[in-house]
């Protein structure tokens, strides 16, 4: 799937309508800047995450840097790959849609919880914990 990551982002209306080329297919997630979909990349049938947020003039900065910040770090082994953002048009307030790598397994919550006993093993435990350790390396840079 190819991304807009090469596109330099300094106005937000040149981002492209998303109607066509991503559809929404069920809220996973809610947060406070918007909800996250589970979405499906139309030419492919490919799933993805699609963040979904209100646009405000106050927040274009802000969104410009994590557009920014997402296309630095989507190469990284441990980071949901970045697809791309786009901005739907409607009323009262546009959209914007950040499209991302879809990670069906769940968080180490959902890991937990999953197991039999609530609780994970000391393998798995310094596992999670050294690719932790691998993504703050790769922040502590930024």
């Amino acid at each position: 799937m190819s991304n807009n990551s090469g596109l330099d982002i300094t106005n937000l209306d040149d981002l492209r309508d998303p109607s066509g080329i991503f559809s929404l297919i069920e809220v996973v997630g809610k947060g406070t800047y918007g909800n996250v979909y589970k979405g499906r990349y139309t030419r492919t049938g490919q799933l993805a995450a699609i963040k979904v947020m209100p646009i405000t003039e106050e927040d274009e900065e802000e969104i410009k840097l994590e557009i920014d910040t997402l296309k630095k770090l989507s190469n990284h082994r441990n980071i949901a790959s970045y697809y791309g953002a786009f901005i739907k048009k409607s009323s009262p307030r546009d959209h914007l849609w950040l499209a991302m790598e879809y990670c069906g397994a769940g968080s180490v919550a959902d890991l937990i919880k999953s197991t039999r006993t609530k609780s994970l093993k000391e393998d798995w435990i310094a596992y999670i914990c050294r690719e932790i350790l691998r993504v703050s390396r790769l922040l502590l840079v930024l």
